[in-house]
């Protein structure tokens, strides 16, 4: 299955305003793994941006002038998400200004129309997702790395292409995948996390992959695991897999 997460920032907070895209970032996964492609591109939105708006994610009118207009780039941004599921927070927010660059691209253009989204992708909204599983608390970006533990010290402002792959990371979390193995975990000399997605790849020579045997400690902790599962499951898949007695 292909995934893109995505976010933007825009001039106001609302399109029905006349309110523009200024930043699309976004990233892919499939199979629910980060495959290291991603999607980024500032947007001259041919309007001011308002001033609360700078104050939240700090693109300045200057920052955007010469940038390229939305229908430079709609073609390629297209190509990058059309037919996957869009991940993204308070999803009918972002979706409801990409529709709405896209209406205005289609009536000023004879090409094939793009869009509306929802007819091309699915659309996951994490913001909902976490809404239901978390009743009754603040589900916003910040509430939801404090929750799960993911560290998003780097994020001052708001930014889309960050905000994207911290989102990436919230969604994995949320619902039950392994995100240490997909992220970049690596860290500085400080000892903080650096910001951003890669691929790490391993390679080991033939012959010298080692093979490390439990320690007593580990057995017994092993065995509680498995304990924990068959009283919450009432059956351990792993039983009789590892040769551990029960």
């Amino acid at each position: 299955m292909r995934q893109i997460v995505l976010d933007t920032e825009t001039t106001g907070i609302d399109h029905k305003d006349g309110h523009r895209l200024i930043e699309i970032g976004a990233v892919e996964m499939v199979n629910r793994r980060l495959t290291g492609r991603t999607y980024h591109q500032f947007i001259n939105p041919q309007r001011e941006i308002e001033e609360e708006a700078i104050s939240i994610h700090g693109i300045t009118n200057e920052r955007v002038a010469e940038e390229p207009l939305f229908a430079e780039i709609a073609d390629a941004f297209w190509a990058f998400i059309e037919g996957a599921e869009l991940v993204i927070h308070n999803a009918p927010f972002d979706v409801g200004f990409i529709d709405h660059e896209l209406a205005m691209l289609n009536g000023a253009r004879s090409e094939p129309a793009l869009g509306p989204v929802a007819e091309h992708c699915r659309v996951l909204d994490t913001l909902q997702l976490a809404r239901d599983k978390h009743p009754g608390q603040r589900n916003n970006l910040d509430a939801l790395c404090k929750r799960y533990e993911i560290d998003n010290g780097h994020r001052v402002l708001h930014g889309a292409l960050l905000d994207a792959e911290i989102l990436a990371e919230v969604y994995l979390a949320m619902t039950g995948g392994q995100t240490a193995l997909l992220l970049d975990a690596s860290m500085t000399a400080e000892g903080g996390r650096r910001a951003g997605i890669q691929r790490r790849p391993v390679t080991v020579a033939d012959g010298a992959l080692s093979v490390s045997t439990p320690s007593d400690p580990e057995l017994a902790a092993h065995r509680r695991k498995l304990a924990q599962i068959r009283e919450k499951a009432g059956e351990c898949l792993w039983d009789g897999v590892d040769g551990i007695p029960h």
